[in-house]
């Protein structure tokens, strides 16, 4: 059984920062792709940021220069670093984990919240 445990989101005003973490347990194989996605009330889950055990990183580009994907493959976490946070950042920002053959892995959601 594996699961993701996030932590780190809450209520920050416009321009500020954040810093999600995921930490994953149990069996677990690489290669693997460790994740960031968020959902928007009313709106589709959306990919946020991925990174590779190879270390390629992709960004949506509504975040690209402002956010940050990193991880350490010793601690099964991938980190999220946010900085110039916008109102259209709110959201529940889920961490996902997945390697070949499953179909991944979510963790239980974080909220994000950018008052303006």
């Amino acid at each position: 059984q594996v699961q993701l445990v996030e932590s780190g989101g809450g209520l920050v005003q416009v321009g500020g920062s954040l810093r999600l973490s995921c930490a994953a347990s149990g069996r677990i194989f690489s290669p693997n792709v460790m994740g960031w996605y968020r959902q928007a009330p009313g709106m589709q889950r959306e990919l946020v940021a991925q990174i590779f055990s190879s270390g390629r990183i992709d960004y949506a580009d509504s975040v690209k220069g402002r956010f940050t994907i990193s991880r350490d493959n010793a601690k099964n976490t991938v980190y999220l670093q946010m900085n110039s946070l916008k109102p259209e950042d709110t959201a529940v920002y889920y961490c996902k984990l997945i390697w070949v053959g499953v179909s991944g892995y979510w963790g239980q959601g974080t909220q994000v919240t950018v008052s303006s």
